[in-house]
């Protein structure tokens, strides 16, 4: 819809950016409003401006050449077991 139309007898369609996020336990008629039932690589945050528009996520950059970590180019340095933080 181009500006000009706008207020003049077509009022147009309001679609808010659902900025709640991904929710799944409803059907899609009952859902809690500003969210969606299917997301894919979005967030609500725009990463270059950090403004609440809805952004694209970034991708995911593989990290050296090795297929499993402890390769020549990932050599495992540490290794430490947690079971409890108090």
């Amino acid at each position: 819809m181009n500006g000009r139309n706008r207020g003049r007898g077509n009022p147009g369609v309001e679609i808010m950016f659902p900025i709640k996020g991904l929710h799944m336990g409803f059907q899609t008629e009952k859902q809690p409003p500003l969210t969606s039932f299917s997301m894919l690589n979005v967030r609500p945050y725009d990463s270059l401006s950090n403004r609440l528009r809805g952004g694209q996520r970034p991708a995911a950059v593989k990290w050296g050449d090795g297929d499993l970590i402890g390769g020549v180019e990932q050599p495992i340095v540490a290794i430490c077991s947690v079971s409890s933080v108090i």
